[in-house]
């Protein structure tokens, strides 16, 4: 089949769109406002953009608290969602009013971070704390403006849950990190396969 996404004439139930980009890692995304109301928000379009130095990115449908409160105080955290997590970051993705603090609603810890403001999830395995450089609205092919905006940040500091660490590894089955797939699904990893690139193969 083929289809033009604002034509919708796929002709299915649902656009299979983020079913094709998938599976996507969940960047569940604290911040705080100049007045200090914290927020926590699940993101699906979030990635790792860059390694030296480490730089992420996270993607928001509409310019809603995240955006703005990075916005006012250019610091954000990126903590990782697991399985065991997975109903707490569900529960934070709920539509509240912006004075609600989701830490509190999803019954997850606060700890403070060591060198920004918003505090990281207590329970989660890693944690990235992130300088935003900038904030880019997106736009159209014709140069209209849309209604995405998408964070970029520096990763200035980084928790560690030890216990995840063998053999000088971070054992990322054995966190069981969950990423979003399209419609209501969602995957977890707990298996690794290994691949050698053909680079590293001649060097050998």
């Amino acid at each position: 089949m083929f289809y033009e996404p604002t034509k919708r004439n796929h002709g299915l139930p649902h656009d299979p769109f983020k079913a094709i980009v998938a599976p996507r890692p969940i960047g569940w995304i604290s911040s705080i406002d100049r007045k200090g109301s914290v927020n926590l928000a699940p993101y699906s379009y979030f990635n790792g953009v860059g390694s030296h130095p480490p730089m992420v990115m996270f993607s928001s449908e509409g310019a809603k608290d995240s955006v703005r409160n990075i916005s006012e105080t250019m610091e954000f955290v990126c903590n990782l969602a697991t399985w065991d997590l997975r109903e707490a970051m569900n529960r934070t993705s709920e539509s509240v009013p912006h004075e609600v603090n989701e830490f509190e609603l999803a019954g997850l810890t606060p700890v403070p971070s060591k060198l920004v403001k918003p505090p990281r999830v207590g329970e989660s395995p890693c944690a990235l704390e992130c300088k935003a450089t900038e904030i880019v609205q997106m736009k159209g092919p014709d140069g209209s403006p849309r209604d995405n905006y998408v964070t970029f940040g520096e990763v200035v500091g980084i928790h560690i849950d030890e216990k995840y660490i063998k053999n000088g590894i971070l054992d990322a089955a054995a966190m069981k990190p969950i990423a979003r797939l399209g419609y209501r699904d969602y995957s977890v990893v707990t298996e690794l396969f290994q691949m050698t690139r053909p680079d590293e193969t001649k060097r050998r």
